[in-house]
């Protein structure tokens, strides 16, 4: 290291050191209770869920495999005192008016389920209870499932969303189960240090920094002003959507790393730095790109009271560095050393107000992201080791990916690289050789540190375009082809066609079915007559047809969006004045879009405010908006005022039953009210819908949207959060005035019948379980009110090709048979003398028999009736879903089957025939095809 790196060094300490000093002299609330703000961290996080882009991408599952003498009783015991030392683990994050903010729930029990399952079918077990979202407003925030495969073998499943842990939280977790377990177990008293700062303490602390941060975010966004991400991406606009991940991995030889240890040594530079260092030179050869930004994640427990708190503790640094020329690789380290080292000075500013103050700039307009690309040197998970029992780590990987691109080094007892990537953001063709050249480029340096840009391993390399374009290029009448997926819309096509005679959209559309998976499919393949273009060349997407909204697509309600952004930001502003310029962040445009849309009675999301940022801007979007609904309305003959007469109440409409609900009634003229989150109220409104933003959560939302409404179909569920089913349930029907009432509960609700023909509304059998139990409770709840004429619809599992409604065949004992045949794994049915199998109902025929029973004369008043399309044997199923997956399972007959596959029972639907009656296309093959994918 020179005398100028030390020096440098000694003065950013000195720096970091002044301002720990300053911030531990201000008073610091400890050990305060009742509601605190959100931390910025768990601000992000919260918004990222309440804009739809949640889902298990933040769930952080450890998995372990416990051989021994276990006890589950001690276990269930442990967590519970688990949560009770840290309370953010039992925290619930709700908003009140326009604020979100966290609070501690009681101390209660946490549920230990305990489940028999055999060594192959633990993986799938896993990964599906690992995946369940979390609801952040009614918690739990944490859940346990322990899979029992004989007396001394267990895998024990601990799931917590990524809002109350991070990282540095999980060795302590680790510490403090095994120490409480240890006590649960003996009886003695749990040997444990005293527990760090209370998470919500800590958010109240810095949040009385507000006003310093967002100074300092100011200039952190000054200094990222201009950067571009990285070509090689293919532009993904924000919005709900799965992120699905692929991974490529190839072993590091142990003694690269230790090479590679040496060079950062030398040089003053951590294993990390040097990775970075790699990173970028593998990102500066294979795009050509000389300025560049790479995120890596940083932790913030810089005082010694928050080394023990259990929290998100955990902050984004966006790195940038200048690449240019040929240097060497040791000039090529000082550069990216240097980045960190004043990205890190700078650790506790939070990146989600960098991003705010970028705004619009923290995006291209086609999308892309700037910050989507990272780098890290990752660890192997660590067992949760207790007393008394040997423990390994179980690999869980969720397929997901929180950035487009992930360059990482695992340092373990077997080293590897790797490159993790989102399939929508990079082909896997391009992110095989990035990982060929990362691991190339790091064996290169770790022999020769010297070694110049241009002479080190790696070629330029071009992202493959969407797998549709690279098809309809290879159509010689089609001349030029791009793809993009707006983010509120479908893939869709662009082609510039030649030739005497051309195709139409349609052709070349239905000419990719034979050539790319159905999930590759684009919506619609739109004609051009020339291709918008970048001065490189490049497609412009921004300029396509449907993908952007451009601020002078119309006037729009612009005096409503300018005296919307005066009431929250001051002051009433011009017409292009910038959303962040004039102190808007997030939590801002979330408020600004509420308002709006209680205004205009148009759907609008904080997302939207953050991407449109000024009121021209939304004025336009909304008004398209409008324009779509006007469109809605003219196919469906349905009008869109408010309070119409007729106005048929649908909970779930975003659902895949409340779905195909809102299609039927809207084919038939009826006037629909469709109850919604608010991140997903534009859906059903392009539909032409009266929109009622609510929540079952939220009782007051609940009896705004049953005001008024003649006819209720009550089809929404949480399936797992009984208590708040049965409350949403008192809720809708004290505010219910007359008319149909029409609710959908479930054959759950007739437990396991004595006989095999269940006739509607036969007695309940025994072992009804917890959802079988709610749903009764609420027919009944439903029946004694007796405000108008009552239908209850008990419905088998919804079969249809809704994106919902495929995971019904994902659970369950149809599940189990699926997840099975997807493996290949041998598959045992029942063998017995009579009929064992699954009763099924399409959502279409569903769908037409709610309506039926929400009319003036409903066939089902005052009853409990049935709503079954057919039934379909195990045999059959099985064989079927094993031809459809291509599987190689066996299909064989055995008492050991699974006994929640001996379903005897055939339930009547006579009531309802007329409107269950299959229409062309409901045949179970063919739905069930179309479930699978």
């Amino acid at each position: 290291m020179t005398t100028t790196d030390q020096a440098d060094l000694l003065r950013r300490a000195r720096r970091r050191a002044s301002a720990s000093s300053s911030s531990s002299s201000r008073p610091a609330a400890a050990g305060l209770t009742g509601p605190a703000p959100l931390s910025h961290a768990q601000q992000r996080m919260w918004l990222m869920d309440h804009l739809g882009q949640g889902g298990a991408l933040y769930n952080v599952p450890l998995a372990t495999r416990l051989c021994g003498p276990l006890d589950p009783a001690a276990l269930a015991t442990a967590l519970t005192a688990l949560t009770e030392r840290h309370a953010v683990l039992r925290t619930h994050y709700r908003r009140r008016g326009d604020e979100p903010y966290q609070e501690a729930a009681p101390v209660t029990p946490v549920p230990l389920p305990v489940v028999d399952a055999t060594e192959p079918d633990a993986p799938a077990l896993l990964a599906a209870e690992a995946s369940r979202p979390f609801d952040l407003a009614t918690g739990p925030v944490l859940r346990a499932l322990l899979l029992r495969h004989t007396p001394d073998d267990h895998t024990f499943l601990l799931t917590i969303h990524h809002i109350a842990v991070d990282g540095g939280s999980l060795s302590i977790l680790a510490a403090d189960l095994a120490a409480l377990y240890e006590a649960a177990r003996t009886g003695r008293p749990a040997h444990l240090p005293p527990a760090g700062l209370p998470y919500a303490d800590h958010a109240r602390r810095e949040r009385a920094r507000d006003a310093e941060l967002t100074a300092a975010a100011d200039a952190r966004a000054a200094h990222l002003a201009g950067a571009r991400p990285l070509s090689l991406l293919r532009p993904v606009p924000p919005g709900a959507r799965e992120r699905r991940a692929a991974l490529h991995s190839a072993p590091l030889t142990p003694g690269i790393l230790d090479d590679l240890r040496r060079l950062g040594a030398r040089h003053g530079a951590t294993l990390f730095a040097v990775v970075l260092a790699a990173a970028f030179a593998t990102l500066r050869i294979a795009s050509g790109e000389t300025d560049l930004t790479l995120g890596c994640a940083s932790g913030h427990r810089a005082g010694p009271d928050l080394r023990r708190t259990v929290g998100l503790g955990v902050n984004t640094l966006a790195v940038r560095a200048d690449v240019a020329g040929d240097p060497a690789f040791t000039e090529v380290l000082a550069r990216v050393k240097a980045a960190l080292l004043d990205a890190q000075e700078h650790h506790d500013v939070p990146f989600d107000l960098v991003l705010e103050r970028l705004g619009a700039a923290a995006r291209t307009a086609d999308g892309s992201s700037l910050l989507a690309v990272s780098c890290d040197v990752v660890h192997p998970a660590e067992p949760l080791t207790l007393p008394g029992l040997h423990a390994e780590t179980v690999e869980l990987d969720l397929g997901l990916a929180k950035f487009g691109l992930a360059l990482l080094v695992e340092d373990g007892p077997r080293p590897r690289y790797l490159v993790q990537h989102d399939r929508d953001a990079l082909d896997e063709r391009t992110a095989g050789r990035l990982l060929t050249a990362f691991a190339e480029l790091l064996a290169a340096i770790a022999a020769d540190e010297h070694r110049r840009l241009d002479a080190l391993p790696g070629e330029r390399l071009t992202a493959a375009e969407h797998p549709c374009v690279a098809a309809l290029l290879t159509d010689p009448r089609v001349a030029e082809a791009t793809a993009v997926r707006p983010s509120d819309g479908p893939l869709l096509a662009y082609a510039v066609v030649r030739g005497p005679v051309a195709p139409s959209g349609g052709e070349l559309r239905a000419g990719l079915r034979g050539t790319v998976q159905p999930a590759e499919l684009p919506a619609a393949v739109v004609l051009l007559d020339r291709m918008p273009c970048h001065p490189d060349g490049t497609p412009d997407r921004s300029r396509l047809p449907g993908t952007a909204r451009q601020a002078g697509a119309g006037p729009g309600p612009l005096a409503a969006v300018r005296t919307a952004f005066g009431e929250l930001l001051g002051g009433t502003p011009p017409a292009d004045g910038d959303f962040f310029h004039l102190g808007g962040h997030s939590l801002i445009a979330v408020q600004l879009a509420e308002r709006l849309r209680t205004r205009t009675g148009l759907p609008l999301t904080g997302l939207d405010v953050l991407e449109q940022r000024t009121p021209h801007a939304l004025a336009a979007l909304l008004a398209t908006r409008a324009d779509e609904r006007r469109a809605a309305r003219s196919r469906t003959g349905a009008p869109v005022a408010r309070s119409r007469a007729g106005t048929v109440l649908v909970t779930g409409a975003t659902g895949g039953v409340g779905a195909a609900v809102l299609q039927e009634l809207m084919a038939q003229g009826r006037p629909v009210r469709a109850l919604v989150r608010p991140e997903s109220a534009h859906l059903p409104a392009l539909n032409g819908a009266e929109v009622a933003e609510g929540d079952l959560a939220d009782p007051d939302s609940l009896r705004r949207a049953v005001e008024g409404a003649d006819a209720v179909i009550h089809a929404a569920c949480t399936f797992t959060d009984h208590a708040t089913d049965v409350a949403a349930m008192r809720t809708l029907v004290d505010g219910w005035r007359g008319g149909p009432f029409v609710f959908v509960s479930s054959i759950d609700a007739y437990g396991r019948p004595a006989g095999t023909d269940v006739a509607e509304g036969a007695p309940s059998g025994e072992l009804v379980s917890p959802y079988g139990r709610a749903k009764l409770d609420c027919e009944r709840m439903l029946l004694d009110a007796a405000r108008g004429p009552a239908s209850i619809v008990r419905a088998p599992i919804v079969w249809g090709p809704h994106r919902r409604l495929r995971d019904q065949l994902r659970w369950g004992s149809t599940g189990a048979l699926y997840q099975a045949a997807l493996a290949g794994r041998p598959i045992t049915l029942p063998d017995g003398p009579g009929w064992t199998g699954v009763s099924w109902v399409h959502s279409a025929a569903l769908a037409r028999a709610l309506a039926a029973c929400a009319t003036e004369n409903p066939p089902a008043a005052g009853r409990v009736v049935n709503a079954v399309t057919g039934h379909v044997s195990w045999a059959d199923f099985t064989t079927e879903l094993v031809r459809l997956l291509g599987s190689t399972s066996t299909i064989d007959l055995g008492l050991e089957a699974d006994p929640e596959l001996q379903r005897p029972w055939h339930y009547r639907a006579e009531t309802l025939a007329a409107a269950l009656r299959p229409e062309p296309g409901e045949d179970w093959r063919g739905v069930l095809a179309a479930m699978v994918g």
